[in-house]
């Protein structure tokens, strides 16, 4: 892998800064890559190479002048389309949104245009988000550059495509429901789920929503673990309301070794059973670090009580906050909608240890259901935080199965095959969303391809507010079972 576009992120900004390359240089041979590469791949959905040209050549001639914007100065990226920026197509992959245009830009964009970086276009995603696939019906379907029968992953899947093919030094993601951590598992690349809070996500201004809300994060997406820390850096800090006094310093990586880590892995479960060619790829890590000198407990685990119950929480949780307004049956406004939905709520039993209202996916949750499922939340991060002062990360799979093949049918007729039996669609959530839900940082690293050719990722979770502990042991497991790797015919 020689080409320059698959160099560390953190290799090129040295190198332009360096002035060893220049910004228009570097920019070019991504273009050239793009019209190369992307028509197969359909990441990048809009492209803005004149703009680019236009702030790569204000970056040479500023460092020519000897001024230096910041740590990305004159790095080419793109960013997942969901965000707004400023002049780039902004449609969240809503028809009724077509041809809106970003009016300015979100926290994190602005963030890393604040540090130099050059945005060449924004990537695809699925509709408003809200799937593990990448498809809309504005720009269509982003194929896997592993291979293009196959998902991406979603809803950060045409950054995760964008990065693993070379198409850009970086990307930003996020993540609700393992938006950054599939999409990296699927296609091979790094990934990083902060501590829920530490990157600012409020619009600058209205219209347009103004609150944060529930579960969702913001994160650094790229090709190494440097980067991903590089990245992180940049995007941490308080809303820009709370700016004014509050500060975030993230604490260093818990150890200064692979072997002084204190590592627990729990790597299969009955609630969401993992298939053989992904269990393979996660043994073999652990088998790699245990070479390595790292002792793995595979039999710890948090006292949050069975996966099973940790799941269910999450799942209600997430349809809490994204139901921002039920789908109405044919006829129906949408007040009569949240009224029927609401009177469905009433009629089941209240909220127990296994089961209860909030299991039903709508968006007429009680307040006082809401208040009880988040009170176990919290209970459930007391418990992790327990954990982590035996242990410093949890190794856990992303998700069951290699990327799956493209399935464009209605979400309640899509399956996945774990071991050949068919399970539910979304069981795709459950490794990532417990996590989620307890608000603890997550890294995924690539550890190489399953028997079918396809990548594994591995989950490495740290604890809260301890970012840069995943981040570091991601760094080091990459000695022992190699990073990142280019898909064939990308290189």
């Amino acid at each position: 892998m020689t080409d320059l576009a698959f160099k560390p992120a953190v290799e090129l900004a040295a190198a332009l800064r360096n002035r060893e390359i220049s910004a228009r240089e570097l920019l070019e041979h991504y273009l050239d890559r793009i019209e190369r590469y992307n028509p197969q791949l359909n990441a990048i959905v809009h492209l803005d190479a004149d703009r680019a040209r236009a702030r790569a050549d204000a970056a040479d001639a500023a460092l020519a002048r000897g001024e230096l914007w910041g740590p990305l100065h004159g790095l080419p990226i793109t960013i997942k389309e969901l965000f707004e920026t400023e002049g780039f197509r902004w449609t969240a992959g809503d028809p009724q949104f077509a041809e809106r245009v970003g009016q300015l830009n979100a926290p994190s964009t602005q963030r890393l245009l604040d540090a130099g970086a050059i945005v060449m276009g924004v990537t695809n995603s699925p509709l408003n988000g809200m799937d593990v696939q990448t498809f809309n019906e504005v720009y269509g379907t982003t194929n896997n550059p592993w291979n293009l029968d196959r998902s991406c992953g979603g809803s950060s899947g045409g950054a995760a495509a964008a990065l693993a093919a070379g198409l850009a030094a970086l990307e930003v993601g996020s993540d609700i429901g393992g938006s950054i951590r599939n999409p990296s598992h699927y296609c091979g690349t790094y990934g990083h789920k902060p501590t829920y809070g530490i990157v600012p996500r409020r619009r600058a201004a209205p219209p347009g929503f103004m609150g944060v809300g529930d579960l969702t994060v913001v994160g650094p997406m790229a090709r190494s673990a440097a980067d991903l820390d590089m990245e992180l850096a940049l995007l941490v800090g308080a809303e820009r309301d709370q700016a004014i006094a509050w500060r975030i310093a993230l604490p260093p990586p818990r150890r200064a070794s692979l072997a002084a880590y204190r590592v627990a892995a729990w790597l299969d479960d009955p609630h969401l059973p993992v298939d053989n060619a992904v269990q393979a790829r996660l043994q073999a890590a652990v088998a790699a670090l245990r070479q390595a000198g790292v002792e793995v407990d595979e039999t710890a685990r948090p006292a949050i009580g069975e996966l099973r119950e940790a799941d269910r929480i999450y799942r209600s949780l997430l349809a809490a906050t994204t139901a921002r307004a039920p789908a109405p049956l044919a006829g129906e406004t949408a007040a009569e909608a949240f009224a029927r939905l609401a009177e469905r709520e009433d009629a089941l039993e209240p909220e127990t240890p296994t089961g209860g209202p909030s299991v039903q996916h709508n968006a007429a949750v009680r307040h006082r259901t809401w208040l009880e499922l988040n009170e176990k939340r919290h209970q459930m991060r007391y418990r992790w935080g327990e954990f982590f002062r035996q242990f410093d990360v949890l190794l856990l799979p992303v998700t069951q199965v290699t990327a799956i093949p493209h399935d464009h049918r209605p979400a309640n007729e899509r399956h996945i095959l774990v071991n050949g039996a068919e399970r539910p669609y979304f069981d795709q959530l459950g490794w990532v969303g417990f996590i989620t839900m307890a608000y603890l940082p997550a890294t995924v690293a690539p550890i190489g391809c399953a028997a079918n050719g396809l990548p594994v990722g591995i989950q490495i979770v740290g604890p809260y507010l301890e970012d840069r502990t995943p981040i570091d042991f991601a760094a080091r497991l990459a000695n022992v079972v190699g990073g990142f790797e280019a898909p064939p015919g990308f290189a």
